[in-house]
């Protein structure tokens, strides 16, 4: 990985660990409860601990869906194409060039 990547790689960590922090921080807030600073550190750890959850969960549920509609959109495309060109795989025909009509 080059040097560039890393440093694109820390700075997208960077941002995701500051907008859960936000995140966590709107959270105390909006539950309205006034907590000291090891309450308010141990809501915010428990907060980011099932937010991981709760994220992992519409992960899971995008991939199954994904993997649902798939074979479909394989289907759809294979029909698509075939009309297209039956017998043939698709190939585009390039454009032709304004000089050719010359």
């Amino acid at each position: 990985m080059t040097p560039e990547q890393r440093n694109l790689m820390r700075q997208r960590e960077n941002m995701r660990r500051q907008i859960i922090t936000r995140d966590a921080d709107a959270a105390v807030r909006d539950s309205g409860l006034q907590l000291n600073p090891q309450e308010r550190a141990r809501f915010e750890s428990r907060y980011i601990q099932e937010r991981r959850k709760v994220e992992q969960s519409l992960r899971q549920q995008v991939q199954t869906e994904r993997q649902k509609e798939i074979p479909a959109l394989i289907q759809q495309l294979r029909k698509e194409f075939q009309i297209d060109e039956p017998g043939k795989s698709p190939v585009t025909k390039p454009a032709a060039s304004p000089k050719s009509g010359k």
